[in-house]
């Protein structure tokens, strides 16, 4: 893949960047130390708080998590932050997690979900489940998922789980979602080794989630495992083209198209994964990130923008 034609100098410069946090060894390294790095990384590229966003940190449910707020929320956003199960937390998206706040005037409840290999699954999935009941429970305002990378994995799984169960989720917001991965085809093969996230890595935060082999038709796990998609919320999914797990996002959408959901898929060319970060360095980035707000102001409101 000749990624210097599909790939613009802003989003290069953006790539340098998150790469120079990481030295030769980081793969080797205990978790601790991988958590460390990626925490460093993701500082760095902290933009701060916008004006006027309230930010405090609570127990949801029985799990830590960081609510922000801006003015009277008229829609509580549970937001679940990236990093294959095994690294991030309140801080590393601390910052996307107030802009989305600030632009969309919603609330946003971030959730710190317990981390692999410590806590296996179904640990972070329960996490988030606790917290989304407890905002359901807690605001009378409906609620829109969202998360990017595992979080993308988690807003998914606590939408299938949370039918019959919540009545308030009105729509799902997904990042570049890591949904069932498969290894051996379409993205996977195609992006085996794309800048900043490469097939291997995804085998290996796959693996590291569970005792022993993955299981199987567990939408706990792997939302594409799920046998019905009728009744899910409308959702909207990001994805990036330069990325292994680009092909999640197609086969989630096409599984939800057949069953009749209000779905939208929207590709970012030349983009890799984890471009959050990159919104105030990449013109493609910042307009990816005003399309994401959009969405998750336009699901609050019960509208659908998509033809």
């Amino acid at each position: 893949m000749d990624y210097k034609e599909l790939i613009d100098d802003d989003t290069w410069a953006f790539i340098a960047k998150t790469n120079s946090y990481y030295p030769e060894d980081a793969v080797t390294r205990t978790i601790a130390d991988q958590r460390k790095v990626y925490d460093e990384m993701c500082r760095a590229f902290f933009q701060g708080y916008p004006e006027g966003i309230g930010v405090t940190d609570i127990t949801a449910g029985g799990v830590p998590c960081r609510l922000y707020s801006a003015g009277d929320p008229s829609v509580t956003v549970v937001y679940f932050h990236g990093g294959g199960f095994v690294v991030g937390g309140l801080d590393s998206h601390d910052d996307v997690c107030a802009e989305i706040c600030q632009q969309t005037g919603y609330r946003v409840l971030s959730v710190d979900y317990r981390l692999a290999p410590e806590h296996k699954h179904p640990a972070a999935f329960e996490d988030a489940w606790a917290a989304t009941a407890w905002a359901a429970e807690t605001f009378p305002e409906p609620v829109v998922l969202a998360g990017d990378s595992a979080g993308g994995n988690l807003a998914a799984a606590v939408a299938h789980h949370a039918r019959g169960r919540l009545k308030d989720i009105q729509g799902q917001v997904l990042i570049y979602p890591g949904l069932g991965f498969d290894p051996d085809s379409g993205s996977a093969i195609e992006h085996a080794n794309a800048p900043l996230l490469t097939r291997d890595e995804l085998l290996f935060y796959r693996t590291i989630r569970t005792e022993g082999e993955p299981p199987e038709g567990d939408p706990r796990f792997a939302p594409l495992s799920d046998t019905e998609f009728k009744g899910l919320p409308p959702t909207v999914i990001f994805t990036a083209d330069c990325d292994p797990i680009r092909d999640d996002g197609r086969r989630y959408r096409d599984k939800l198209a057949a069953a009749g959901v209000s779905v939208e898929l929207i590709n970012e060319e030349g983009l890799v994964h984890g471009y959050l970060r990159a919104r105030t360095m990449s013109e493609r980035a910042r307009q990816s990130f005003e399309r994401i707000t959009l969405a998750i102001e336009a699901l609050g409101q019960g509208l659908w923008p998509y033809s």
